[in-house]
């Protein structure tokens, strides 16, 4: 078995990746149009990884980016990563985005506070935009204050991000939506965002 693989995986957003080495997944890859590009990428980013079938531990971690893609609130916080080669600040942020579950999300500046920089938001955003392992890693569930989407920097930019929370059901501001309340939603018990009047 070689050291580093990847595998690409069709998803309802599209083809998505995930590369792996020893120590666990090293990427992931949302969808770059076709499988050609999203291959291509892939390599250029782990050119020592073969296309290969995952071991169990990445194939169930496949599985749930899947169900998770579908809309099923699946928690990613568990899988085993290999963060290593990021930087301390990195991996602190990413340990944070890692606790916002789906439908959930944090402001840059919230995460600041939580690994210890109030004053870090623009920091925070700097090592979510360099997240090699997106939607295992959350960076989408992170907002510029205000409800605001900030940056994304997966192909499809700040459409993908909305996409992606909008499978979720997530909220992005404290202003009420169309089905806020219906009970065909399943939205009724929904609490409302955070610092918003109920």
């Amino acid at each position: 078995m070689p050291n580093q693989g990847f595998i690409l995986f069709e998803t309802a957003i599209g083809t998505c990746g995930i590369a792996w080495g020893a120590d666990g997944i090293v990427g992931a890859q949302l969808p770059e149009g076709d499988d050609a590009a999203s291959r291509a990428r892939l390599t250029r980013r782990f050119p020592e990884a073969v296309e290969s079938e995952p071991p169990p531990v990445v194939r169930a971690v496949v599985d749930a980016v899947i169900r998770l893609i579908d809309g099923e609130p699946v928690d990613l916080s568990k899988a085993s990563l290999d963060l290593s080669g990021q930087p301390d600040l990195y991996r602190r942020v990413y340990d944070v985005a890692l606790t916002i579950q789906p439908g959930e999300t944090l402001t840059y500046g919230e995460v600041a506070r939580r690994i210890g920089e109030p004053n870090g938001a623009q920091a925070v955003g700097q090592a979510l935009g360099k997240n090699p392992i997106p939607i295992i890693v959350p960076c989408h569930r992170v907002l510029a204050a205000g409800g605001r989407t900030g940056g994304f920097s997966a192909n499809g930019g700040v459409e993908t991000k909305l996409k992606l929370l909008s499978i979720e059901r997530a909220r992005t501001s404290a202003e009420p939506t169309l089905f806020d309340g219906d009970p065909a939603f399943g939205l009724a018990a929904r609490p409302s965002a955070k610092g918003a009047p109920p």
